[in-house]
Protein backbone atom coordinates (compact mmCIF):
# COMPACT_ATOMS: atom_id res chain seq x y z
CA UNK A 1 0.00 0.00 0.00
CA UNK A 2 1.38 3.42 -0.93
CA UNK A 3 2.00 5.99 1.78
CA UNK A 4 -0.57 8.39 0.27
CA UNK A 5 -3.22 5.67 0.57
CA UNK A 6 -2.29 5.29 4.23
CA UNK A 7 -2.62 9.06 4.73
CA UNK A 8 -6.04 9.12 3.09
CA UNK A 9 -7.25 6.50 5.54
CA UNK A 10 -5.82 8.36 8.50
CA UNK A 11 -7.26 11.66 7.34
CA UNK A 12 -10.71 10.10 6.91
CA UNK A 13 -10.56 8.58 10.38
CA UNK A 14 -9.55 11.92 11.90
CA UNK A 15 -12.21 13.99 10.18
CA UNK A 16 -15.24 11.71 10.08
CA UNK A 17 -18.07 13.27 12.05
CA UNK A 18 -16.92 16.84 11.44
CA UNK A 19 -18.98 19.17 9.30
CA UNK A 20 -16.80 20.77 6.67
CA UNK A 21 -17.85 24.26 5.58
CA UNK A 22 -17.57 23.29 1.93
CA UNK A 23 -19.48 20.01 2.24
CA UNK A 24 -22.11 19.70 -0.45
CA UNK A 25 -21.64 23.26 -1.69
CA UNK A 26 -20.99 23.53 -5.44
CA UNK A 27 -17.96 25.57 -6.41
CA UNK A 28 -18.22 28.19 -9.10
CA UNK A 29 -16.07 27.35 -12.09
CA UNK A 30 -13.89 30.43 -11.58
CA UNK A 31 -13.83 30.29 -7.75
CA UNK A 32 -10.35 30.26 -6.17
CA UNK A 33 -9.29 26.81 -5.08
CA UNK A 34 -9.15 26.34 -1.30
CA UNK A 35 -5.75 26.24 0.35
CA UNK A 36 -4.96 22.55 0.99
CA UNK A 37 -3.54 22.21 4.50
CA UNK A 38 -2.11 19.15 6.22
CA UNK A 39 -2.27 19.39 10.03
CA UNK A 40 0.05 16.97 11.81
CA UNK A 41 -0.67 16.50 15.49
CA UNK A 42 -0.05 14.10 18.35
CA UNK A 43 2.52 13.19 20.94
CA UNK A 44 3.34 14.21 24.45
CA UNK A 45 1.78 16.54 26.95
CA UNK A 46 -1.17 18.19 25.17
CA UNK A 47 -4.86 17.61 24.47
CA UNK A 48 -4.36 17.05 20.77
CA UNK A 49 -7.57 15.02 20.49
CA UNK A 50 -9.54 18.22 21.07
CA UNK A 51 -7.10 20.78 19.71
CA UNK A 52 -6.93 19.23 16.25
CA UNK A 53 -10.67 19.80 15.84
CA UNK A 54 -10.51 23.33 17.25
CA UNK A 55 -7.76 24.27 14.80
CA UNK A 56 -9.40 22.65 11.80
CA UNK A 57 -12.74 24.31 12.44
CA UNK A 58 -11.22 27.68 13.36
CA UNK A 59 -9.05 27.94 10.24
CA UNK A 60 -11.76 26.74 7.87
CA UNK A 61 -14.18 29.31 9.32
CA UNK A 62 -11.69 32.12 8.74
CA UNK A 63 -10.18 31.31 5.36
CA UNK A 64 -10.90 29.55 2.09
CA UNK A 65 -9.03 26.46 3.22
CA UNK A 66 -9.51 22.75 3.73
CA UNK A 67 -7.60 21.20 6.62
CA UNK A 68 -6.82 17.50 6.54
CA UNK A 69 -5.68 16.00 9.83
CA UNK A 70 -3.15 13.33 10.63
CA UNK A 71 -3.53 12.58 14.33
CA UNK A 72 -1.42 10.16 16.33
CA UNK A 73 -2.92 9.31 19.73
CA UNK A 74 0.42 8.18 21.17
CA UNK A 75 1.29 10.44 24.13
CA UNK A 76 5.01 9.74 24.45
CA UNK A 77 7.92 11.99 23.44
CA UNK A 78 8.60 9.64 20.51
CA UNK A 79 5.17 9.26 18.87
CA UNK A 80 5.08 7.04 15.76
CA UNK A 81 3.81 9.81 13.49
CA UNK A 82 2.80 8.32 10.12
CA UNK A 83 4.84 10.90 8.23
CA UNK A 84 8.12 9.67 9.67
CA UNK A 85 10.27 7.98 7.06
CA UNK A 86 8.13 9.30 4.20
CA UNK A 87 9.66 12.52 2.83
CA UNK A 88 6.86 12.87 0.26
CA UNK A 89 4.19 13.16 2.98
CA UNK A 90 3.15 16.68 1.91
CA UNK A 91 2.55 15.84 -1.76
CA UNK A 92 -0.55 17.65 -2.99
CA UNK A 93 -0.68 20.13 -0.10
CA UNK A 94 -0.10 23.88 -0.12
CA UNK A 95 1.02 24.07 3.50
CA UNK A 96 1.87 21.86 6.47
CA UNK A 97 0.98 22.78 10.06
CA UNK A 98 3.28 21.11 12.57
CA UNK A 99 1.46 20.77 15.89
CA UNK A 100 3.18 17.61 17.08
CA UNK A 101 5.21 17.08 20.26
CA UNK A 102 8.06 14.60 19.86
CA UNK A 103 11.22 15.87 21.54
CA UNK A 104 12.89 12.45 21.39
CA UNK A 105 12.51 11.98 17.64
CA UNK A 106 16.19 12.55 16.98
CA UNK A 107 17.38 10.39 14.11
CA UNK A 108 18.97 12.78 11.57
CA UNK A 109 17.66 10.90 8.53
CA UNK A 110 14.14 10.98 9.97
CA UNK A 111 14.35 14.71 10.65
CA UNK A 112 15.68 15.31 7.15
CA UNK A 113 12.58 13.54 5.83
CA UNK A 114 10.25 15.78 7.85
CA UNK A 115 12.06 18.82 6.45
CA UNK A 116 12.13 17.60 2.84
CA UNK A 117 8.84 19.23 1.71
CA UNK A 118 9.83 22.56 3.28
CA UNK A 119 13.25 22.51 1.62
CA UNK A 120 11.39 21.94 -1.65
CA UNK A 121 9.23 25.02 -1.05
CA UNK A 122 6.12 23.83 0.84
CA UNK A 123 5.34 26.53 3.45
CA UNK A 124 5.09 25.65 7.11
CA UNK A 125 3.24 26.80 10.23
CA UNK A 126 4.55 25.63 13.60
CA UNK A 127 2.60 25.73 16.84
CA UNK A 128 3.81 25.51 20.43
CA UNK A 129 5.54 22.18 21.07
CA UNK A 130 6.60 21.88 17.43
CA UNK A 131 9.45 24.15 18.55
CA UNK A 132 10.71 21.39 20.86
CA UNK A 133 10.46 18.51 18.37
CA UNK A 134 13.12 16.72 16.36
CA UNK A 135 15.99 17.53 18.70
CA UNK A 136 19.41 16.23 17.78
CA UNK A 137 21.92 16.78 20.56
CA UNK A 138 21.58 19.08 23.55
CA UNK A 139 18.94 21.76 22.76
CA UNK A 140 20.71 24.18 25.11
CA UNK A 141 23.90 24.15 23.03
CA UNK A 142 24.02 27.00 20.50
CA UNK A 143 23.39 25.83 16.96
CA UNK A 144 26.16 25.51 14.42
CA UNK A 145 24.75 25.97 10.94
CA UNK A 146 24.96 22.97 8.66
CA UNK A 147 25.13 20.41 11.47
CA UNK A 148 22.48 17.80 12.40
CA UNK A 149 21.93 19.68 15.66
CA UNK A 150 20.76 22.69 13.69
CA UNK A 151 18.42 20.97 11.23
CA UNK A 152 15.05 21.72 12.81
CA UNK A 153 16.08 25.02 14.42
CA UNK A 154 17.23 26.41 11.07
CA UNK A 155 13.82 25.62 9.62
CA UNK A 156 12.06 27.32 12.52
CA UNK A 157 14.38 30.33 12.55
CA UNK A 158 14.53 30.28 16.35
CA UNK A 159 16.11 27.90 18.84
CA UNK A 160 14.25 27.15 22.07
CA UNK A 161 15.19 24.61 24.72
CA UNK A 162 12.60 24.89 27.48
CA UNK A 163 9.74 26.80 29.06
CA UNK A 164 8.52 28.29 32.30
CA UNK A 165 5.46 27.48 34.42
CA UNK A 166 1.87 27.80 33.29
CA UNK A 167 1.20 31.43 34.09
CA UNK A 168 -0.50 34.17 32.07
CA UNK A 169 1.59 35.60 29.23
CA UNK A 170 1.23 39.21 28.15
CA UNK A 171 1.58 39.26 24.36
CA UNK A 172 2.57 42.49 22.65
CA UNK A 173 3.04 42.89 18.93
CA UNK A 174 6.34 44.60 18.20
CA UNK A 175 5.90 44.87 14.42
CA UNK A 176 2.42 46.24 13.88
CA UNK A 177 3.01 46.92 10.17
CA UNK A 178 3.55 43.32 9.08
CA UNK A 179 0.58 41.88 7.13
CA UNK A 180 0.08 39.21 9.79
CA UNK A 181 -0.17 41.63 12.70
CA UNK A 182 -2.07 44.55 11.19
CA UNK A 183 -5.24 45.15 13.18
CA UNK A 184 -4.38 42.63 15.90
CA UNK A 185 -4.41 43.78 19.52
CA UNK A 186 -2.13 42.83 22.38
CA UNK A 187 -3.69 40.42 24.85
CA UNK A 188 -2.95 38.38 27.97
CA UNK A 189 -3.43 34.63 27.83
CA UNK A 190 -4.68 32.22 30.46
CA UNK A 191 -1.99 30.08 32.06
CA UNK A 192 0.48 29.25 29.29
CA UNK A 193 4.09 28.14 28.93
CA UNK A 194 6.56 30.82 27.88
CA UNK A 195 9.25 29.26 25.71
CA UNK A 196 12.80 30.59 26.01
CA UNK A 197 14.93 31.90 23.12
CA UNK A 198 18.40 30.38 22.90
CA UNK A 199 19.13 31.86 19.48
CA UNK A 200 17.23 33.82 16.82
CA UNK A 201 18.52 33.34 13.27
CA UNK A 202 19.18 36.17 10.84
CA UNK A 203 16.54 34.73 8.49
CA UNK A 204 13.83 35.20 11.14
CA UNK A 205 11.76 38.30 11.92
CA UNK A 206 10.05 38.73 15.30
CA UNK A 207 6.41 39.85 15.31
CA UNK A 208 5.47 39.59 18.99
CA UNK A 209 7.05 39.15 22.40
CA UNK A 210 5.58 37.64 25.52
CA UNK A 211 6.29 38.51 29.13
CA UNK A 212 5.51 36.35 32.14
CA UNK A 213 5.93 37.02 35.86
CA UNK A 214 7.31 34.00 37.69
CA UNK A 215 8.04 33.41 41.35
CA UNK A 216 11.26 31.91 42.62
CA UNK A 217 11.60 29.42 45.44
CA UNK A 218 12.69 32.23 47.73
CA UNK A 219 9.47 34.13 47.05
CA UNK A 220 11.07 36.73 44.80
CA UNK A 221 9.57 37.47 41.39
CA UNK A 222 11.07 38.15 37.99
CA UNK A 223 9.70 38.86 34.55
CA UNK A 224 10.80 36.70 31.63
CA UNK A 225 10.42 38.17 28.16
CA UNK A 226 10.88 36.25 24.90
CA UNK A 227 9.84 36.27 21.24
CA UNK A 228 6.61 34.27 20.90
CA UNK A 229 5.55 34.96 17.28
CA UNK A 230 7.84 35.22 14.26
CA UNK A 231 8.31 34.45 10.57
CA UNK A 232 11.24 32.85 8.82
CA UNK A 233 12.52 32.25 5.30
CA UNK A 234 14.00 28.78 5.11
CA UNK A 235 16.40 26.99 2.81
CA UNK A 236 17.31 27.42 -0.84
CA UNK A 237 13.70 28.19 -1.83
CA UNK A 238 13.36 30.83 0.92
CA UNK A 239 10.27 28.94 2.03
CA UNK A 240 7.86 30.98 4.14
CA UNK A 241 7.51 29.71 7.70
CA UNK A 242 5.28 31.12 10.46
CA UNK A 243 5.62 30.06 14.09
CA UNK A 244 4.20 30.80 17.53
CA UNK A 245 5.19 29.20 20.82
CA UNK A 246 1.76 30.00 22.27
CA UNK A 247 -0.91 27.27 22.33
CA UNK A 248 -0.54 24.82 25.22
CA UNK A 249 -4.06 24.79 26.63
CA UNK A 250 -7.43 24.25 24.96
CA UNK A 251 -8.72 27.65 26.13
CA UNK A 252 -5.89 29.41 24.31
CA UNK A 253 -6.21 27.35 21.14
CA UNK A 254 -9.96 28.10 21.08
CA UNK A 255 -9.45 31.82 21.73
CA UNK A 256 -10.61 33.76 18.62
CA UNK A 257 -7.52 35.96 18.92
CA UNK A 258 -5.28 32.91 18.69
CA UNK A 259 -7.19 31.43 15.77
CA UNK A 260 -7.09 34.80 13.97
CA UNK A 261 -3.31 34.91 14.43
CA UNK A 262 -2.74 31.34 13.22
CA UNK A 263 -5.02 31.82 10.21
CA UNK A 264 -3.17 34.99 9.23
CA UNK A 265 0.05 33.01 9.48
CA UNK A 266 -1.41 30.41 7.13
CA UNK A 267 -2.49 33.05 4.63
CA UNK A 268 0.86 34.84 4.74
CA UNK A 269 2.88 31.64 4.38
CA UNK A 270 0.90 30.60 1.30
CA UNK A 271 0.97 34.07 -0.29
CA UNK A 272 -2.71 34.81 0.28
CA UNK A 273 -2.42 37.80 2.62
CA UNK A 274 -2.41 41.35 1.27
CA UNK A 275 0.03 43.99 2.48
CA UNK A 276 -2.77 45.64 4.46
CA UNK A 277 -3.50 42.42 6.36
CA UNK A 278 -6.63 41.49 4.41
CA UNK A 279 -7.01 38.04 2.84
CA UNK A 280 -6.35 37.95 -0.89
CA UNK A 281 -9.56 38.04 -2.98
CA UNK A 282 -11.39 34.75 -2.60
CA UNK A 283 -9.38 33.60 0.44
CA UNK A 284 -11.38 35.09 3.27
CA UNK A 285 -14.17 33.15 5.00
CA UNK A 286 -16.01 30.94 2.53
CA UNK A 287 -19.71 31.47 1.92
CA UNK A 288 -22.14 28.72 0.99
Amino acid sequence: MKIHDVFRGLIYAATVGLTLPSSGAPQAANAPKPIRILLITGGCCHDYARQKDILKRGIEERANAVVDVIYCDDTTTHPPLPILGHPDYAKGYDLVIHDECGSDISDPKTVEGVLAPHRAGVPGVNLHCAMHCYRIGNPNDPVTLGTPHGLWFEYLGLQSSGHGPQKPISIRFIDKEHPITQGLSDWTTVGEELYNNVHIFSTAHALARGSQVVQGRDGSTKTNDFVVVWVNHYGPKHTRVFSTTIGHNDATVADPRYLDLVTRGVLWATGHLEANGAPAPGYGPRTE
